[in-house]
């Protein structure tokens, strides 16, 4: 593999900037999104493949919850296997908790693969992909702005005041 890659190397170093620029863009189809929740950010990267998906490097069978998983599979299982096959994507989270990760990982998938259709096929499956995905839950594209209130003084929560007494 070592040798492979540094024959490439090589290959890439002797040929001029325009053909090292055009082979490596038509090498690398690839785009990068991100999904968030609260304040859990997934990024997703999506190139052409063969329907790999990782996890900050890790299978996406081997994620945590098992009862979540299912909604990191949602946007691959409503888009069928035809759609995602052809893709590979990579996917980093951090930051919030375990339930904020997967729904964060969920709106990177969905809008990674909507944006690899919109680049790198057509105009026309991009929309028919993001209509099928929208109609099933708009948080998968759209994010939920929704965040946590801070704390007031005069209390002890955001809204809620201490008992006021008279005597």
């Amino acid at each position: 593999l070592a040798q492979v890659l540094a024959s490439d190397i090589l290959v890439l170093a002797d040929q001029s900037p325009c053909v090292r620029r055009a082979m490596s863009e038509t090498k690398a189809e690839k785009v990068q999104c991100f999904g968030r929740k609260k304040t859990a950010v997934a990024v997703a990267l999506v190139r052409t493949g063969s329907g790999l998906v990782r996890v900050n490097g890790c299978p996406i069978h081997t994620l945590k919850p098992d009862i979540l998983r299912i909604k990191v599979y949602e946007p691959l299982l409503l888009l069928g296997k035809e759609r995602c096959s052809k893709v590979d994507i990579r996917l980093r989270v951090k930051g919030g908790g375990y339930t904020s990760q997967i729904y964060a990982l969920r709106q990177a998938i969905a809008k990674g693969i909507v944006a690899y259709y919109q680049k790198f096929i057509d105009e026309a499956s991009k929309k028919e992909i993001k209509d099928i995905l929208m109609a099933y839950d708009r948080a998968l594209i759209v994010a939920d702005p929704r965040r946590c209130e801070p704390k007031k003084f005069g209390g002890r929560s955001a809204r809620a005041r201490f008992q006021k007494s008279y005597r």
